[in-house]
């Protein structure tokens, strides 16, 4: 089999759906070949763009190599200024398409004239695949593996919606030229669109088999093996053939999923709720052993957990058997991480940093939310964290229905409070999803126009719009003395892929004292 992951994703690891995929094969004596299309395309187009004229553009591309190597040096992550300028000069070059229906950074790929939510336009993609900016790049490569290889199925692996045109322009040039080629598609993406209540598959003469969730079973049965869940957990991922040394990072990432769906699942507006995905752990000397392997073979400089939220009890088999490379993943904040001695221990299992789901600063709309979380164990968390060393990557979600300017200026007071101990900030814009339960009663139109949009403009019940949300946003909250700090800190780009080569850099805890 031929598994493939289509531009354009952030392109400082190796992609984990496929990792796994293939060693869902191997391990059962099925041969396949993975296809990181996502950087090697990047690394064509920033090596075969036309380039620009203006002074900063010949400058970026007269140091194209340079930077790529100093991406991949830690040295690098040392120098903020240096880090911001080299990703400024990719991005320059990157976007250097001679074309202007297209926006393409290293974490984005817009055409302006095609929608990735519009089935047609999915669909035209794959009618005209030379159309696509990654053409010339993947027919070739397309067309070298499948004389080369021969494979029985090609699989992609499609999650994000700056994936999909690139993805359908390959499947229609698979189809044009091997038209016999069965061909399978998954991944996040596809799993949203298939959990929609109103799925109807217009892509049923194009795509032979689309597949919801976890794909190894599928994948598995199309090839003729019949397994079950308890056997999926001895699964582990298999990073063999990929090109470790060349993704954008100083040093290999080892991304690792110790377990599938969300232990909480209860929040509101949740993908995970909403796609009813079962919670599955792996067993701690699973999870231990399969580390050991991953380790010994990659020599990861850092390991990524993939988990919605890593769960309690995996960080104690975290701090019972620590992996050895640093790592950083998800985090709730529950009661263990009050516990000044647990994050203490959690550092020295080599956690680095903790992504946190806050959302919001003010408890009604936590509870409205159904996030389960509660203000003063968050502060206590954020408290505890920093003086442990770890940092502090906090995520918040601004226009839910419950909020308005008066809630979010509580969680600008909240911010503003504990700035010291966060390391880095997501701010992010409510977008209603299309089958929320509060979907029917405020929905206007779809935010993105289209047949497969998974959102909903809806008319605010506190009149909180995205206009006001914004200045608020811009005026007030970025520019307050102690954020403004911690937003500019942020990766461009790669943001939290990032952030933990910048703090581990530094050499210095987390927090504000980070420059």
């Amino acid at each position: 089999m031929l598994l493939i992951y289509p531009p354009l994703a952030k392109a400082s690891e190796p992609p984990a759906g496929l990792t796994l995929l293939a060693g869902a094969l191997r391990g059962h004596c099925l041969p396949c070949t993975m296809l990181d299309a996502n950087l090697e395309g990047q690394l064509h187009l920033l090596a075969n763009n036309p380039p620009r004229r203006d002074t900063w553009s010949r400058r970026a591309r007269r140091h194209l190599a340079e930077n790529l190597a100093a991406l991949r040096d830690p040295a690098l992550y040392a120098e903020p200024a240096r880090y911001q300028r080299a990703v400024s000069d990719l991005s320059r070059i990157l976007g250097a398409t001679g074309r202007d229906d297209l926006t393409i950074n290293p974490a984005n790929y817009q055409d302006h004239k095609l929608s990735p939510v519009k089935s047609g336009d999915l669909l035209r993609a794959a009618e005209d695949p030379a159309g696509n900016i990654f053409y010339d790049y993947f027919a070739a490569r397309l067309d070298c593996l499948v004389a080369e290889k021969r494979p029985a199925l090609v699989g992609f692996s499609i999650n994000y919606l700056s994936q999909a045109l690139t993805a359908f322009a390959m499947i229609g040039y698979l189809r044009k030229r091997h038209p016999t080629l069965p061909i399978a598609a998954g991944g996040g993406l596809i799993t949203s669109w298939l959990s929609s209540p109103e799925w109807r598959n217009p892509f049923d003469e194009l795509i032979d088999h689309l597949v919801a969730g976890p794909g190894e079973i599928p994948l598995l049965k199309i090839s003729g093996r019949q397994i079950d869940h308890r056997e999926r957990e001895k699964i582990h991922p298999d990073l063999t053939g990929l090109p470790l040394a060349d993704y954008l990072a100083p040093g290999p990432i080892l991304p690792y999923a110790a377990s599938t769906g969300c232990y909480w699942r209860k929040c509101s507006f949740c993908p995970e709720k909403a796609e009813t995905n079962p919670y599955r752990a792996l067993p701690a000397e699973l999870l231990s052993g399969q580390l050991a392997k991953l380790t010994a073979a990659t020599k990861p400089s850092l390991i990524h957990f993939l988990d919605n939220a890593i769960s309690p009890a995996l960080m104690c088999a975290l701090i019972a058997n620590p992996p050895g490379p640093a790592w950083y993943s998800f985090a709730r904040a529950e009661p263990e991480l009050t516990d000044p001695d647990f994050c203490r221990a959690l550092r020295r299992s080599g956690c680095v940093m903790l992504k946190l789901g806050l959302e919001s600063g003010d408890q009604g709309v936590l509870d409205a939310m159904d996030k389960g979380i509660d203000l003063g164990m968050v502060a206590q968390t954020l408290a505890n964290l920093e003086n442990a060393g770890i940092a502090t990557y906090v995520y918040l979600l601004f226009g839910t229905p419950t909020e308005s300017l008066t809630e979010a200026r509580r969680t600008l007071d909240f911010t503003v409070k504990h700035a010291s101990a966060i390391t880095f900030l997501n701010l992010a814009i409510f977008n209603m999803p299309r089958f929320a339960p509060d979907a029917p009663r405020l929905a206007k139109t779809a935010f993105y126009e289209g047949d497969l949009s998974l959102y909903t403009d809806f008319e605010h019940p506190r009149g909180w719009n995205r206009r006001e949300i914004r200045r608020f946003l811009d005026r007030e909250f970025k520019r307050h003395p102690a954020i403004a700090p911690i937003i500019r800190r942020d990766p461009p780009f790669f943001t939290s892929n990032h952030a933990p080569f910048l703090i581990r850099a530094s050499n210095k805890p987390p927090g504000n004292s980070v420059t």
